[in-house]
C-alpha cells in the first residue's frame, strides 16, 4: 500500500487540475487548495483510484464509500489523467470470450428483458429529465449548426436535419422508431406534413407523447404506439424510417434481427435515418477502466455499443444501402456538457423531485449516478471513446428503368447538396 500511495502521489501532482485525496485514516494527499476533493472510506476504491478504475471510483461515489467535493468538469478533467490506459481499446478478448458475449448479448434481449431495461432509465422521472433536458426533451445528440447555438436552438436544428436527410414530403408514411417524449415525430408532422407513427417501450414517454398529440390536435396524422420494434405489424411499410438513440438498446447479438425489421417496415426504395452511439474502437465489448459496468450497473443495463463498421455490415446484410454516414461525435462531447451544466444548476431541485419519486436516499444515489454519467459521457466523445453516427440508408428498389438518374435504383438525389442548402 505504500508503494501504491507513493504512486497516486505522484500523479496527483501531475494533472490538470489541482486536487486532493483524503485517505480513510484522515492522512490527506496532492493539492493545499484542490478544486476536486475526494475522501474516502474503505481501501478497495482508493486501489481503484490509483490503478486508474476511474469507472470503479464512480460507482464507489454512488454508493457513498467516497465523498466528492468538487465541480463535474474538474472532476472529469482529473479523471482523464488518472487513466492509465485508453478505455476504448484496453480489451483484447478472444474468440471464446466473443462467443460467450453473444450468447449473453442474446439473453439480454428478449422482449420482456428489453422493456424492463428501457423502463428503467425512462421512467425514472419525467420531471427528473425536464430539468435538464431542453423544452421538447429532446434526449439525444444535439446538432450545432452554428457555433452559437443555444441547446434548445441545436436540438431542433437536428431534428429538421434528420427530416431533411430523409426528404420527408407532405403525405409520406413516417415511422419514429424509438419516438422519446415526441420531439422528432412531432417536429415531422408540423413543419413536413407527414403521416407520423412512432413506437417506444417507455410508458412514461407514450403517455406524454400521447397528451402533446391531443393538445395539438393531431390525432389524424399522428399515433404513438406502446410496443417493441420486433411486435411491429403493419398493412403497407412506411416511406420514410427514423431510428434515433434507440439501437445502442439493440444488443450486438440482435441487430442483424433489428435492420431485417427495419428493411420489412420500410417501402422499396424509401429511406431510414439510423442515428446513435457507436463505439470508438473495433472490438471492445465495452469501454474499460470499469466505466462500461458503471453505465451497465446504474444507468443503461443491457446497453451495448457496437463499431460502426460492425453496424453498416448488419445494415447490408440486411439489403439496406448506405448512402451518407455522418460523424457528430464532437455535437455529442457539446451536447452532454449542455445537460451536465444544466443538471449542476439545479442540483436542489432534481434532489427533491428524486426524493419524491424514489424516497430521499436512493434520490440521492440516484443523483450521484447521473452527475457522473453525463459529465463522464462528455468526457468519452470528447476523448473520442464513444461516436455518434447518423447512418442514411435506401432500400433499394431493383428498378432501374423507374425514371430515376440511370443507377440509382431509388430516387435519392446524386450529391448532398439538398441536406445543407437553406
Amino acid at each position: 500500500m505504500k508503494h501504491l500511495l507513493q504512486t497516486l502521489e505522484g500523479r496527483l501532482a501531475a494533472l490538470p487540475v489541482p486536487m486532493a485525496v483524503q485517505l480513510p485514516a484522515g492522512r490527506r494527499l496532492g493539492a493545499a487548495q484542490p478544486a476536486v476533493t475526494l475522501r474516502f472510506r474503505d481501501r478497495v476504491a482508493l486501489v481503484a483510484l490509483a490503478t486508474g478504475e476511474i469507472g470503479r471510483v464512480g460507482a464507489a461515489i454512488v454508493e457513498g464509500r467516497v465523498a466528492l467535493e468538487g465541480g463535474m468538469r474538474d472532476l472529469m478533467a482529473a479523471a482523464a489523467g488518472l487513466l492509465t490506459r485508453d478505455p476504448a481499446r484496453d480489451q483484447h478478448d478472444g474468440w471464446w470470450r466473443r462467443v460467450l458475449a453473444r450468447a449473453r448479448s442474446m439473453a439480454a434481449h428478449t422482449l420482456a428483458h428489453d422493456a424492463r431495461q428501457v423502463r428503467f432509465h425512462y421512467d425514472l422521472s419525467d420531471d427528473f429529465y425536464a430539468l435538464w433536458l431542453d423544452p421538447r426533451r429532446v434526449y439525444s445528440c444535439a446538432y450545432f449548426r452554428d457555433a452559437g447555438m443555444s441547446l434548445a436552438a441545436a436540438q431542433e436544428a437536428k431534428l429538421d436535419h434528420i427530416c431533411r436527410k430523409l426528404r420527408l414530403a407532405p403525405g409520406e408514411r413516417f415511422l419514429d422508431i424509438g419516438a422519446g417524449w415526441g420531439g422528432l415525430l412531432l417536429w415531422a408532422a408540423e413543419h413536413y406534413g407527414v403521416s407520423a407513427t412512432g413506437i417506444t417501450l417507455s410508458r412514461h414517454q407514450h403517455a406524454h407523447v400521447q397528451q402533446l398529440i391531443a393538445e395539438r390536435g393531431l390525432q389524424e396524422r399522428v399515433q404513438v404506439l406502446l410496443c417493441d420494434y420486433r411486435e411491429l405489424q403493419v398493412d403497407r411499410p412506411f416511406d420514410k424510417v427514423a431510428s434515433v438513440g434507440m439501437f445502442e438498446h439493440v444488443g450486438r447479438a440482435q441487430m442483424g434481427r433489428y435492420f431485417d425489421t427495419v428493411a420489412r417496415l420500410l417501402r422499396p426504395g424509401g429511406l431510414l435515418l439510423n442515428h446513435g452511439i457507436t463505439a470508438g474502437a473495433v472490438d471492445n465489448a465495452q469501454l474499460g477502466a470499469g466505466m462500461g459496468e458503471f453505465i451497465e450497473q446504474y444507468i443503461f443495463p443491457g446497453g451495448e455499443l457496437v463499431h460502426v463498421s460492425a453496424v453498416l455490415h448488419d445494415m447490408a446484410r440486411a439489403g439496406l444501402e448506405m448512402v451518407d454516414t455522418e460523424n457528430l461525435r464532437p455535437h455529442y462531447a457539446r451536447t452532454l456538457w449542455a445537460w451536465s451544466d444544466s443538471l449542476e444548476a439545479r442540483l436542489p431541485a432534481a434532489r427533491g423531485v428524486l426524493a419524491a419519486q424514489v424516497g430521499a436516499e436512493q434520490g440521492d444515489k440516484v443523483l450521484r449516478a447521473y452527475r457522473l454519467y453525463l459529465a463522464g459521457s462528455a468526457l468519452g466523445f470528447e476523448r473520442g471513446w464513444m461516436a455518434l453516427h447518423q447512418m442514411l440508408a435506401i432500400r433499394p428498389d431493383g428498378d432501374v428503368a423507374n425514371g430515376c438518374l440511370p443507377g440509382a435504383q431509388s430516387d435519392y438525389p446524386f450529391t448532398r447538396d439538398y441536406i445543407y442548402r437553406s
